[in-house]
C-alpha cells in the first residue's frame, strides 16, 4: 500500500490524499483523525479554516510511516510544509508561533463541531467589530462564541441554552439575529475544497510529481518572475520563505531581518509586483525601498535581487547618502556606455543612445525633500509618457544597486522581450568600473 499526499489544485493549501494499493481501515481512519474526509474510496481531503494544511499533513504523514504505511510527499507540498509565514496583523501580537497554531486549531475544533452538528449555533450578533454568537454542545454546556475563522473563541460557559442566550440578548440587544451567521469566504473555500464534484476525473487534483503529462513549470527564469524568485531561494540559502495567510503575497526574507522582498502573485498588469525594503535593524526604521511593476524585464529583476544578495546585508540595508559623488557613481555605467544626461527643472534624465525606449531619471526634489512620497530614482522602459514597465527606488538605495542595474542596463538587455536570455551579475567589469573616477554630475539642486 502506499500514499500519496499533494496540494489541492485551486486552492493552495488543502492536501490530498491519495491511496494506491489495497485501502485499509487503519489507514482511512489514521488520515480522519487528522483531519481528512473522504472524497471517494480512494482520496481524501484535508481542508481547513487556519491554512494549517501542510502543517497537519506533515504530522499525519509521521503518524502514517510509524504504522508501516508508505507515505510520498509531492514537491508542491514540501515546499508548503517548508515554508515559514505569519498571520498579517494578526490581534495577539504577543503569541510565538506555536501559541498561534494553538489557538488557530482551537477555532478549528469549534468550526468542525459546529459543521458536524455537535455544537448548535442558536445567534449571532455583528457586536461592531466581529461576529459572535451563542450556541449549545448536544453534549455539554453552552458557550458564547467570539470572533470568526481561525480567531473564532470560546468567552463565555453557561450550564443551559435559557441562560446562554438570555445573556447573549441582554449583551447585544437588537443585532441579534436567529441562528449561525452566514458563511465566511473561508468557509466557503473549505466547504468547496471537500465536494467530491471537484475531484471528478483527474481535475482539481495535481498528478503525481514527475510523471508523464505532468504540468511542470519550465524552469529556465526566462520570462516568469515566479520562476525567478524560486530560484532566487533555492540558490540563496541566507534568505527564506514566508508566506501570509491569504497566499496573495511571498515574502523573501534575509536572515538578518534587513533585507526583506515582497513578491505579489496574482497582481494586476501595471501594478506594483515586487517590492524591497531595507531597514537599520530586524525592530529599525526602514532605510530604503523599491517597487518595480509586474512588466519590468525579469533579468533586470534578477540583478537586482542577486545585488542585494552579492555584499553584507548591512552594508546594503544600510544604504547611501544622496550626493553628487553617489549619483555620479550609480551611473556610472551608464556614462561610459554613452548614455547622454539632460537637466531639465528639478530632474536629471539618462536616455539610452540610439533608439532604445530606456530611461533613468533622478528627481532632485524628491531627494532633497524629507517624508517625500516621489521615488528618487525611476527606471522606465517605453518612454516616459507611456512605460511598459517602471522600477522605482527610495532616494537612501545602496549606491552599488544602482549601479549594478545600470550596469544591466547599459548591455542593451532592458530594449528586448522579457523571453531574452538572462544574464548575471559581470562581477569582473563591475570591479573595474568602480575603480574608475567618477565623473562630475552636478544635480539641479546644486546649480
Amino acid at each position: 500500500m502506499h500514499l500519496r499526499l499533494d496540494l489541492l489544485n485551486g486552492r493552495p493549501s488543502a492536501v490530498t490524499a491519495t491511496i494506491t494499493g489495497t485501502p485499509t481501515h487503519t489507514v482511512r481512519a489514521l488520515l480522519a483523525l487528522h483531519g481528512f474526509v473522504p472524497l471517494n474510496d480512494t482520496t481524501m481531503v484535508m481542508a481547513r479554516i487556519d491554512r494549517e494544511e501542510p502543517y497537519y499533513a506533515d504530522q499525519a504523514a509521521n503518524a502514517l510511516r510509524a504504522e508501516g504505511v508508505a507515505v510520498d510527499i509531492t514537491r508542491q507540498l514540501r515546499e508548503e510544509i517548508d515554508t515559514e509565514w505569519t498571520w498579517a496583523n494578526y490581534p495577539m501580537h504577543w503569541c510565538t508561533r506555536d501559541e498561534i497554531r494553538e489557538v488557530s486549531n482551537d477555532a478549528q475544533k469549534i468550526y468542525d463541531d459546529i459543521r458536524s452538528g455537535r455544537l448548535v449555533i442558536h445567534a449571532h450578533a455583528d457586536d461592531g467589530w466581529t461576529i459572535v454568537a451563542v450556541g449549545t454542545y448536544r453534549d455539554g454546556p453552552s458557550i458564547h462564541l467570539h470572533g470568526e475563522n481561525h480567531l473564532r473563541v470560546e468567552s463565555l460557559q453557561f450550564e443551559g441554552p435559557a441562560v446562554a442566550i438570555a445573556e447573549f440578548e441582554r449583551l447585544y440587544g437588537d443585532a441579534v439575529r436567529p441562528g449561525p451567521a452566514p458563511a465566511t469566504d473561508t468557509e466557503l473555500e473549505a466547504e468547496q475544497a471537500r465536494r467530491p464534484s471537484a475531484q471528478e476525473g483527474t481535475a482539481g487534483v495535481h498528478p503525481p510529481t514527475g510523471t508523464a503529462g505532468t504540468p511542470e513549470i519550465e524552469a529556465d527564469g526566462t520570462d516568469d518572475h515566479e520562476t525567478l524568485l524560486n530560484d532566487f531561494l533555492a540558490s540563496h540559502g541566507t534568505w527564506e520563505k514566508w508566506r501570509t495567510w491569504s497566499d496573495d503575497t511571498t515574502h523573501a526574507v534575509h536572515e538578518s531581518l534587513v533585507l526583506r522582498a515582497e513578491f505579489v502573485h496574482e497582481a494586476d498588469t501595471g501594478d506594483t509586483q515586487w517590492s524591497i525594503a531595507a531597514y537599520e535593524s530586524p525592530v529599525g526604521e526602514r532605510r530604503w525601498h523599491a517597487t518595480a511593476s509586474t512588466a519590468v524585464p525579469v533579468q533586470i529583476m534578477r540583478v537586482l535581487l542577486e545585488s542585494l544578495a552579492s555584499a553584507d546585508a548591512t552594508e546594503i540595508a544600510a544604504g547611501n547618502q544622496v550626493s553628487e559623488t553617489a549619483i555620479g557613481e550609480a551611473t556610472r555605467p551608464l556614462a561610459d556606455a554613452g548614455w547622454k544626461h539632460t537637466i531639465d527643472g528639478r530632474s536629471i534624465r539618462w536616455q539610452a543612445p540610439g533608439d532604445r525606449p530606456v530611461s533613468v531619471e533622478f528627481d532632485a526634489f524628491a531627494a532633497h525633500t524629507p517624508h517625500c512620497a516621489l521615488p528618487a530614482w525611476t527606471l522606465r522602459g517605453g518612454g516616459a509618457s507611456a512605460p511598459q514597465w517602471a522600477l522605482h527606488f527610495s532616494p537612501h538605495t545602496a549606491t552599488s544597486v544602482l549601479q549594478d542595474i545600470a550596469f544591466e542596463l547599459t548591455a542593451g538587455l532592458a530594449s528586448k522581450p522579457a523571453a531574452s536570455q538572462p544574464r548575471g551579475l559581470n562581477t569582473v567589469s563591475r570591479a573595474e568600473i568602480r575603480a574608475q573616477p567618477v565623473p562630475p554630475v552636478h544635480s539641479p539642486r546644486s546649480r
